[in-house]
């Protein structure tokens, strides 16, 4: 065998590992979005169906009185959900809620950054 036979089959073997390299990335990058769904779920699954409601509104930004229009309820019982949700995560404000939410999704180098 002369060098340039070895040469191509140098190549090859590298083509082939680079090959398995791009699918093993793109299997991890699956994996990663199912751990996000999960941890989402898991995040969710502390509040009640009608505590996830206020959550998520909250979440996209509504305000309570905003809320209170979107789920047709009275300000009091928005106001007793969002005591609750704060209760069960122990934040000082539905913002920083909103923030743990937000840091399920963030890579936890992004975590070391915002914290700092």
């Amino acid at each position: 065998m002369d060098q340039s036979e070895k040469l191509l089959m140098g190549i090859e073997n590298i083509l082939s590992v680079a090959s398995d390299l791009v699918g093993e990335v793109a299997r991890l990058k699956s994996v990663e979005e199912e751990c996000k769904i999960l941890k989402k779920k898991v995040f969710m699954n502390q509040f009640t169906k009608a505590e996830q409601r206020v959550f998520a509104l909250a979440i996209d930004g509504h305000s309570i009185s905003e809320i209170q229009g979107i789920l047709h309820k009275e300000e009091c019982t928005i106001k007793n959900q969002r005591k609750s949700i704060l209760k069960k995560l122990n934040p000082s404000s539905m913002t920083e809620a909103v923030q743990q939410f937000q840091n399920l999704h963030q890579e936890p180098s992004q975590k070391l950054i915002h914290t700092s």
